[in-house]
């Protein structure tokens, strides 16, 4: 291991990576499937120019953190953030989750309370439920997740390379991120181990965390979504996340992809920065 790495026991003794930057009022970041904390570069940047300390880790399977062969599950997530923030001590945090990280946000404030938690951000994510059933008719059917995971089995890296334009909205004419990113973005999924990438797509695609939503009740809420991104779409998650948390401000980014932490990067950050401060 690197003296200059740092590393979390979470839960069942699991090691996370983590990166605790700048001074100020912490700021927790928690990356989207398949990704690492390397996914919040130009935030990391940004909040801590503007004096606040980030914290960001990589979630258990994924990144620099140990590839575990379970846990892969909401509880052990939740209990794997509780543990990030009582290592690093971040009392008043701003939990910020992008994607199935949002997942980890809601079930964190159900399971473990807000106490020490100032505000929470969800960022193209998979609240309240990303899974079509008959009481959520919006959602994404079953069988999608199931080819996913069929691609994952199949050709792992043909797949992820692939699922990259989508995710970044990249296409014959459309290229809001370069090519050069898309190198980088597929470094960062291959890094994670095959089990943990398969199954997070059950984690964040059939977990229900509606029931989760109330415990946003008494915290104040940013929900920030993209009308055009096709990995998560908006009506069954950010739109439906409003209507559970009549609080919330909910912005809508017009024509924006998922991974608009990248596409997006400059309004995400502005309206983070209104949001903390």
């Amino acid at each position: 291991m690197e003296p200059s790495m740092k590393y979390i026991e979470g839960s069942g003794g699991a090691r996370l990576f983590y990166k605790d930057l700048g001074a100020g009022r912490p700021v927790v970041l928690i990356h989207g499937w398949p990704l690492s904390a390397d996914m919040w570069e130009h935030q990391v940047v940004a909040l801590v120019e503007r004096g606040f300390r980030v914290i960001s880790y990589d979630r258990r399977g994924f990144g620099r953190s140990e590839q575990t062969s379970g846990g892969y599950d909401y509880d052990t997530f939740a209990d794997d953030l509780a543990a990030v923030i009582r290592a690093t001590g971040a009392h008043d945090a701003s939990l910020v989750g992008f994607s199935m990280g949002g997942g980890e946000v809601a079930r964190y404030l159900a399971r473990h309370g807000r106490e020490g938690v100032r505000s929470a951000a969800l960022i193209g994510a998979v609240t309240p439920y990303l899974l079509k059933t008959d009481d959520n008719p919006d959602g994404v059917p079953g069988e999608e997740f199931e080819k996913i995971k069929r691609g994952i089995r199949d050709d792992r890296p043909a797949f992820l390379a692939d699922f990259a334009k989508s995710f970044y909205g990249v296409g014959l004419v459309s290229r809001p991120v370069s090519g050069e990113w898309l190198d980088w973005d597929f470094q960062v999924a291959m890094q994670a181990s095959p089990i943990a990438t398969l199954a997070c797509v059950d984690a964040f695609g059939r977990t229900d965390f509606r029931r989760d939503m109330a415990a946003f009740a008494d915290v104040p809420t940013l929900i920030i979504h993209g009308t055009g991104d096709k990995t998560v779409p908006i009506e069954t998650s950010a739109r439906q996340a409003a209507r559970l948390v009549p609080h919330a401000t909910l912005v809508e980014y017009d024509g924006a992809p998922h991974g608009l932490f990248a596409t997006e990067a400059q309004r995400l950050n502005d309206d983070l920065l209104r949001f903390l401060a």
